[in-house]
């Protein structure tokens, strides 16, 4: 019939049947003839892993970056989430992003709503509506564009900090565990 393998984490291999191949932090692979790095990304999930195409300069983030948002935190914590964003945070600016979802213009107004007088946000999420509106996708996005406007990639942000009554001098991973409770219940 189909030749293929299922391809998931190590740490999922007991609880997501199917996996035929289970990789683990820092294990590279070829696929199609890229390079594939597999990073641990917990916070969505505990075995959550993104899929970093270095000579691509591409990254599949699933469930734990989103354009303007990441994921619900159903099986991890703040602190973990917080550690996955830096570390994709990490790579070079111009990583194209692709996230498990189509979200954005949803993730934008919660992102404006947050943050108002941002102007890279503004901006961007102008060109969102624009691409929305003729049925394009907003996906990939880059490193640079999120570290711009995303509200999770920005948690030292004073504008996001005040609005959301944050204190300056907390943690971001308090932040950052705030600023997605603001947004689960947005």
């Amino acid at each position: 019939m189909y030749c293929m393998q299922v391809i998931g984490s190590l740490k999922d291999r007991d609880r997501i049947p199917g996996i035929d191949v289970a990789l683990s932090d820092g294990e590279k692979w070829m696929f199609a003839g890229h390079e594939v790095r597999v990073m641990e990304t917990p916070g969505h999930t505990r075995g959550h892993i993104s899929y970093y195409f270095p000579g691509s300069g591409a990254i599949f983030t699933g469930d734990t970056l989103f354009s303007l948002s990441c994921g619900k935190l159903f099986e991890g914590t703040p602190e973990q989430m917080l550690a996955s964003l830096q570390r994709i945070m990490s790579l070079p600016d111009g990583t194209n992003i692709y996230c498990g979802h189509e979200y954005t213009l949803s993730n934008s107004k919660f992102a404006l709503s947050i943050e108002p007088k941002n102007m890279a946000l503004q901006a961007y999420a102008t060109h969102v509506v624009h691409l929305r509106n003729k049925n394009l996708p907003t996906v990939p996005t880059t490193l640079k564009q999120e570290k711009m406007c995303n509200p999770f990639l920005r948690t030292f942000s004073t504008e996001i900090r005040q609005n959301l009554n944050i204190p300056a001098d907390a943690s971001d991973s308090l932040a950052l565990g705030a600023i997605r409770q603001a947004k689960d219940n947005w």
